[in-house]
């Protein structure tokens, strides 16, 4: 395995970031515990959920994922990892995490207190905001709409300040950001910087083959601000492993379990996952080991956030952090990226 920090701190974190999502959902809490198990004998110190999750979020299963996590913790697993969770922000059909679905210090201290149970444990070491309060373009949307009728009140400064109460209580540690733009980002920095607070050390957005969308705005912040970026869904809903290619089906797969989550399903994507298998085969590679790879060697990258619903998944995903792609790669990479740009933002 390969470790960095997070970013202003002495934190160690593995280059691999085991993702749970499903958790409660497609794997059961004795599965949860087997991949837990497997990632930290094979190196991996960083474990990422969410309190909406398991996904897709539901009544019914909402904060499973924590739970089988916090089962697992309760072995005397605290002290292994370092763990990682998020605050769900405003969303329509979500009214049944809370009944104010905001950045308020209310939620806030709702959330994590919540999630605190659920995982067992006194403290968080990466405390996230899923996703803005304001409506802007993230999950699936490319260009951004300004919306006049827009009612969100700018509130960064108090989020700032409940979050920093929260460190000096000890219940987290560091906080970050998730599916945010570079406008959110920088109202977040400057607002720690003016009022001498600690700022979000971390970025939690889409990255891969499919979405480099990160690269247009924040990739650049991500490095002058020292902010690193966690990748999550490196391989599009496993859509970059290659097993949907030649319309195979799999029945147990979130891309035909959830049709509603349809943001990698488009003749666009179809088209480019073509032309990058064809890259990986010429050069002896699976489409995944290619896929990860590309993530794992990006310079504003903290961490890749890999998931999986089986253990061979999992060995697969893991080991590619010892694989690094030749310059010849990247460039027959970067020529079907310049055709094909972002067909999944």
């Amino acid at each position: 395995m390969k470790y960095t920090k997070l970013s202003n701190t002495e934190i160690k974190v593995s280059k691999i970031c085991l993702g749970t999502m499903t958790f409660g959902e497609q794997n059961t809490e004795k599965e949860g515990h087997e991949q837990l198990d497997y990632a930290l004998d094979n190196g991996v110190n960083f474990v990422d959920t969410a309190e909406m999750y398991s996904v897709p979020g539901r009544k019914e299963t909402q904060g499973s994922t924590e739970k089988i996590i916090g089962s697992w913790i309760a072995k005397g697993n605290r002290d292994k990892i370092v763990l990682a969770t998020k605050i769900a922000g405003p969303s329509p059909g979500m009214s049944y995490i809370r009944e104010n679905m905001n950045f308020s210090k209310k939620s806030i201290h709702d959330a994590i207190e919540k999630s605190l149970t659920r995982l067992q444990t006194d403290y968080i070491d990466l405390y996230q905001l899923h996703w803005p309060e304001r409506k802007t373009n993230c999950f699936g949307v490319r260009n951004y709409r300004h919306f006049e009728e827009e009612q969100w009140q700018e509130n960064f400064a108090e989020v700032v300040e409940t979050l920093n109460n929260l460190i000096k209580q000890g219940k987290i540690r560091n906080y970050g950001l998730s599916n945010e733009t570079p406008y959110g980002v920088l109202r977040y920095l400057e607002e720690a910087k003016e009022n001498n607070l600690v700022s979000p050390i971390t970025i939690q957005n889409p990255y891969s083959l499919l979405n480099r969308t990160f690269e247009i705005g924040n990739a650049e912040i991500s490095i002058k601000k020292n902010i690193g970026l966690l990748a999550y869904s490196p391989l599009a809903f496993g859509i970059l492993s290659g097993k949907f290619l030649n319309g195979k089906k799999h029945p147990n797969s979130r891309v035909e379990l959830f049709p509603q989550m349809a943001r990698y399903n488009s003749s666009e994507v179809d088209n480019a996952v073509i032309k990058y298998a064809e890259i990986a085969k010429k050069y002896n590679l699976s489409l995944t080991q290619m896929s990860l790879a590309f993530v794992n060697q990006q310079p504003f990258l903290t961490s890749n956030i890999i998931g999986a619903t089986n253990l061979t998944q999992l060995k697969e995903n893991i080991d590619s952090i010892n694989i690094t792609l030749s310059e010849e790669i990247i460039k027959e990479i970067e020529t079907v990226f310049v055709s094909q740009p972002n067909p999944a933002p």
